[in-house]
């Protein structure tokens, strides 16, 4: 069995969750999912499990951090320069805020940071390893 990570986040609303992930490329898998749960996939190996804050605060007594917190950022790899600069404007467009962090254009690497509906942050990055820069 491959080893896979699934990252579960507190959500409000479970159908605007799903809606936001889904137009940003992640593919919701029906078998895991009701009303109060959804699990939205992004590779084989990776995936998001959206939980209503009610299902959420049934696995732990931890509170729910505000939107405006840094709980954690969660970077995804992307295919171009281009999908990056898409993913940030679903983002906007489907509800979240773009670019909360300055774009970072290091020539071979490129990123843009976003925050879904609920606040968690997440980096839309491409590199091209063939160009990092040496260490000298």
């Amino acid at each position: 069995m491959a080893r896979t990570i699934t990252i579960s986040l507190p959500v409000k609303d479970i159908n605007t969750s799903k809606a936001f992930y889904t137009e940003l490329g992640f593919k919701f898998n029906p078998q895991c999912g009701d009303d109060s749960a959804a699990l939205m996939e992004w590779s084989e190996t990776i995936s998001v499990m959206l939980l209503t804050h009610e299902k959420w605060s049934s696995f732990t007594t931890r509170p729910i951090p505000p939107s405006t917190s840094s709980e954690v950022a969660l970077n995804i790899s992307c295919e171009s320069r281009d999908e990056v600069d898409a993913m940030n404007n679903i983002a906007l467009v489907k509800g979240g805020t773009a670019d909360i962090n300055p774009v970072q254009d290091h020539g071979f690497m490129y990123g843009r940071d976003f925050a879904d509906p609920d606040g968690h942050i997440w980096g839309a990055v491409w590199m091209d390893m063939s160009a990092i820069p040496s260490a000298q």
